[in-house]
């Protein structure tokens, strides 16, 4: 088959043209065998294993603290690059990865949650964008996608679909993994194509998300290669970890028990000597500064230090668990024969390590991205610190921590300026087709290149039509180049990066950057005009870590990148600069959609929802109404919870009583329960919630009712304002983590039987009773 008729995707089936017979018996009646689709000769599986929120001086095999054997043996037998880049936060650099295109061209300008109207943010990757996946599989690959997908609009990701832009409406075949920016890894939200599906198992039990995704991956590659022997595969394999929640079982942590009390500055120091002996930095690379906004390990509080030991610790045992099972998806690889065929890339971060955590860390990093730091001080943290890493905490580790992972360059995740935040280590594999075996490669390239080095080892072309829709043109330089020649001249001159405002652009070894906001700061900096931001230029050839700022002693030079970023930033959808965060997190602010007003109506069945799926109660007034029928023996159990251990509510009966229970990120919980049973019959239970206003995570009072008639109240005197994370909202149950233990034995599942459950957002609360019809009704009338 020609690479013509590959341009045109999927490739139109040719009728059959010759002498049609009437008997079959007819020694004329000759026909060519039929033929499956299949990629040129000789095309290689490929494998991209995509870590998260890994900077460049984690991994041992960049010289990192962190023992990473799987990633220095693929770099044993491959290729090591030094000077790959992502975009310096999640969603971003996934959609540049299989799209082959600039972030900002394919919607994703930001995270999905923050997604708004304009067209380089709208989180939407054009029909006109195919992914390398779908690409392959209308060649003939078999392709799957195992762990974090975090590419879908989130008005998208309900039961209700749409589907087009999950990973099985993008060619991926097969998907099992979560949709969102993290998850727990011992209470997953799961989906396996667009359903959802349950942990196997408890963590008493030995569940952890990282080895049930290797385990399915294993099982895929092993039945494909079973079946359609001659099929090559894609598979894209993205853990989550080492987003937070960090959260891995005690004994890998307890791996690395005092192996980082000498602190962040000089663990920096360390990784410096190891990098330059590995050869990934040049003997004259310096170390950068470290800004006077992450503070120095020695002016670090002495009773927080032991917290921040584990923390580190923690991650440490993470990352490695996380690499290991990485390492147990290549050992089936080669027992299958496979390995050897297999493009295997190993990007070790979608972008530097995460400064997320504040400055402290913290043992539940909601509390903080709701700006409650202030409630984690050092004796709480201490009196969790045998908890952290395990399923009763979700932790962040402190701001220092992740700087030195990024080690030897500027800032962190979300700093699209500096290297930092954009540069990660990177391992190419291919034994046939790479004769070199570990070396280094310095070329300067970009996550975006990876479709297109894909399609060049596979011998197909980039499409011009797929599924009737011309396509924009790969952004992406194939690598393959680079492969066998360690002196060959860069093929990518010119790149431009920005996020949250953060922006640099880097052509023919030059680089000019801003930092206009920073990662843990939700004022200050964030106001600053971005005609106002200063400037820094770096000429690349004598310095390799953007030591040196030569804005003053160039400024021409300056002012000439200064230009070309603004072109750039024209041609791929930059404009307009948003630096916006939470804000942004508001549909009425953002300008995206919203399809559910202030009334919604659920029913029993329904569940798999999250946050964004329901009708916002956040620093309002809100109501929960449910019609039960309870049995003659009474009724226990949930009628409808959101969140999970860590933060949540429940509304629910124990022993018949309604209860209502407000979780505040795991630290306390506030118990309202009526004083009167349910009878048996048909009822209504309400809660209504009246908040005090005031402004964000005010409290409010509860009041619970019975048919009508009020039976009980309370108060909770503070609220979550910002979200309380990413477990599954159900009705009639609390399946994964609960929001508390006060349920008792079997009563996170509700033993009567529920008609509905009405949520209502906003006006005055009180108690009534509600007609459905009539709720419905309005609740369109809203919409």
């Amino acid at each position: 088959m020609s690479d013509r008729a590959r341009t045109i995707l999927p490739i139109p089936d040719q009728p059959y043209a010759g002498t049609v017979l009437y008997d079959a018996r007819d020694p004329d009646a000759k026909y060519a065998p039929i033929q499956q689709l299949r990629p040129p000769a000789g095309a290689p599986n490929v494998l991209v294993v995509l870590l998260d929120d890994v900077g460049f001086g984690a991994s041992s095999a960049f010289g990192g603290p962190v023992h990473t054997p799987t990633a220095e043996r693929l770099a044993g037998g491959g290729l090591k690059y030094t000077r790959f880049h992502t975009t310096a936060i999640c969603s971003p650099t996934r959609a540049a990865l299989i799209s082959g295109r600039n972030h900002h061209t394919v919607g994703m300008g930001g995270i999905t949650e923050m997604a708004t109207a304009a067209p380089g943010y709208t989180s939407m990757r054009p029909n006109s964008c195919a992914t390398i996946a779908e690409i392959l599989r209308l060649n003939g690959y078999a392709t799957a996608h195992f762990g974090k997908c975090h590419e879908v609009p989130v008005w998208e990701t309900s039961p209700a679909g749409p589907f087009d832009r999950w990973p099985t409406g993008g060619g991926f075949e097969h998907f099992f993994g979560f949709l969102g920016g993290e998850t727990d890894q011992y209470f997953p939200t799961l989906k396996e194509g667009t359903a959802r599906v349950e942990p196997w198992g408890t963590p008493e039990e030995g569940y952890h998300f990282t080895t049930d995704m290797t385990d399915r991956a294993i099982a895929w590659v092993r039945q494909q290669k079973a079946l359609v022997q001659d099929k090559p595969f894609l598979m894209y394999f993205a853990t989550g970890g080492t987003h937070a929640p960090h959260q891995v079982p005690t004994e890998w942590a307890d791996k690395y028990k005092g192996k980082f009390d000498q602190g962040w500055d000089v663990l920096r120091e360390e990784t410096l000597v190891r990098q330059k002996v590995l050869g990934v930095v040049p003997q004259d690379a310096t170390l950068t500064a470290r800004h006077a906004e992450i503070p120095a390990w020695d002016d670090m509080p002495e009773d927080m230090k032991p917290v921040l030991r584990r923390q580190m610790e923690n991650y440490a045992g993470f990352l490695e668990h996380t690499d290991h099972h990485v390492g147990l998806l290549i050992d089936a690889l080669e027992k299958m024969g496979e390995l050897d065929n297999t493009l295997v890339y190993y990007i070790i971060g979608d972008n530097g390590a995460s400064a997320e955590g504040t400055l402290q860390g913290t043992f539940n990093e909601m509390i903080s991205l709701n700006g409650m730091a202030e409630i984690e001080t050092p004796e709480f943290l201490m009196s969790r610190l045998d908890k952290l890493g395990g399923p009763e905490s979700a932790p962040h580790y402190a701001v220092g921590w992740a700087h030195a992972m990024c080690t030897p360059y500027q800032w962190t995740k979300q700093v699209a300026s500096h290297w930092g935040g954009t540069r990660n280590g990177t391992i190419v594999h291919w034994p046939k087709g790479i004769k070199a075996k570990g070396e280094v490669r310095h070329q300067f390239h970009h996550v975006i290149d990876v479709a297109t080095t894909i399609l060049d080892a596979a011998g197909l072309p980039a499409p011009t039509l797929v599924n009737g829709v011309a396509q924009q043109p790969l952004h992406g330089v194939s690598m393959a180049y680079s492969f066998d020649d360690e002196t060959a001249d860069d093929r990518r001159k010119t790149q431009y990066f920005e996020i949250f405002g953060n922006r640099a652009i880097y052509h023919n070894g030059w680089s000019a950057a801003t930092k206009h906001r920073t990662p843990w700061q939700t004022t200050g900096d964030v106001g600053i005009a971005f005609d106002d931001d200063a400037w820094e230029l770096y000429d690349g050839s004598r310095d390799w870590t953007q030591a040196r700022d030569l804005s003053k002693e160039n400024p021409d030079k300056l002012r000439e990148l200064q230009r070309l970023f603004v072109i750039e930033a024209t041609r791929y959808n930059v404009l307009p600069l948003d630096d916006r965060s939470f804000e942004r997190v508001l549909p009425e602010v953002s300008g995206r959609p919203s399809n559910v007003g202030d009334r919604q109506m659920l029913y029993p069945g329904t569940g798999a929802l999250l946050e964004q799926h329901v009708v916002n109660w956040r620093n309002r007034s809100w109501s929960i109404t449910a019609e039960v029928d309870v049995p003659p023996g009474g009724a226990n159990g949930v009628i409808l919870n959101l969140g999970g251990s860590m933060g949540g509510w429940s509304l629910y009966l124990k022993e018949g009583r309604p209860t209502f229970c407000y979780n505040l990120f795991g630290l306390e919980e506030t118990i309202v329960r009526g004083e009167a049973t349910i009878p048996p019959g048909t009822h209504q239970v309400q809660m209504d919630f009246a908040y005090d206003g005031g402004g964000l995570s005010k409290g409010g009072a509860v009041t619970l009712s019975i048919d009508g008639k009020p039976v009980g109240d309370g108060r909770v005197e503070r609220t979550e304002g910002i979200g309380f994370g990413y477990e599954y909202t159900d009705v009639g149950r609390d399946c994964l983590s609960p929001v508390t233990t006060d349920y008792g034995p079997g009563g996170a599942i509700f033993s009567g039987k529920i008609a509905w459950v009405a949520l209502e957002g906003g006006g005055d609360s009180h108690a009534h009773l509600i007609e459905p019809e009539t709720f419905l009704r309005v609740a369109m009338a809203k919409q």
